[in-house]
């Protein structure tokens, strides 16, 4: 073997473990959506999902709700919205899970959670806009069970794999993708992401639990309206923007050092 084939297949071998090395750092990114946490006093712990949605909704949030009970640190449960779909409003203690016609307003699906100022969740909600839904191009399980999973999973602290709907499908629903076939449902590295958010540490009062914090319910209900009026829009100001350069990530502040954070997954400007 000559120096020339030598170098080429020298080359050739710092290819591959650059390659390989790449695809173990993808592998391990985190995805913990800024370390956002429910308090609890003991894994695993229980986090209602209140069903607001419509009977087409149902199968996919019994289905989403199983898919994420298989974490080791959390349990789901469906249980009765305390909600009306329209408004979703949230409620201390527990995700609201919502879908109606929202409107051509060019979303698709929006989660959002609220922090207090210790830093950990205290309420979520999760929105399935049917007005895209009821098209026959997003009419379809494979689109309703990202979405709906994508939401959930948000309401838990978990962030996006990834968000370019061009790469191809990491087979997460935490995975932006224009082709949601293999993104139905969450992977083993969302289970190890959650693991790895709550087994950091246990909390000395348990925020997924409305009555021993019913009080927070009312004083969160208090502060909504007391919204710097300097900020953007209903969500507040966008802080992130996905590879399609829209706006993913925007963060609401409210007084008392709480803070709603919201994520919004965009329907394909085709559709919208």
């Amino acid at each position: 073997m000559n120096k020339k084939q030598i170098f080429g297949v020298s080359s050739l071998v710092v290819a591959v473990v650059l390659f390989s090395s790449l695809l173990v750092v993808s592998a391990l990114a985190s995805h913990s959506w800024g370390g956002y946490h429910w308090g609890r006093t003991a894994n695993p712990f229980t986090l209602n999902l209140g069903d607001n949605v419509s009977s087409a909704w149902d199968s996919y949030l019994s289905g989403s709700s199983s898919d994420w009970s298989q974490s080791s640190v959390l349990d789901t449960v469906v249980v009765s919205g305390k909600t009306s779909s329209k408004t979703c409003k949230p409620v201390a203690g527990r995700v609201e899970v919502c879908s109606n016609r929202y409107g051509r307003n060019g979303w698709l699906g929006v989660a959002s959670i609220w922090i207090n100022s210790s830093g950990h969740i205290t309420q979520g909600t999760a929105k399935m806009n049917d007005t895209y839904f009821n098209t026959s191009f997003y009419n379809t399980p494979a689109w309703k069970n990202l979405v709906l999973c994508q939401e959930i999973g948000h309401t838990f602290g978990l962030d996006h794999q990834d968000e370019d709907f061009s790469n191809a499908p990491l087979g997460t629903c935490m995975d932006y993708s224009s082709d949601p076939i293999l993104n139905q449902h969450p992977n083993q590295h969302d289970y190890d992401q959650l693991e790895t958010i709550y087994n950091s540490h246990l909390d000395s009062v348990n925020t997924a639990s409305q009555v021993s914090f019913s009080k927070l319910g009312k004083l969160v209900k208090g502060v909504i309206s007391e919204v710097n009026a300097e900020e953007d829009k209903e969500w507040g100001k966008p802080v992130r923007e996905s590879h399609d350069k829209r706006s993913s990530l925007y963060e609401k502040h409210l007084d008392r050092g709480e803070k709603v954070y919201t994520f919004v997954i965009w329907a394909d400007s085709s559709y919208r």
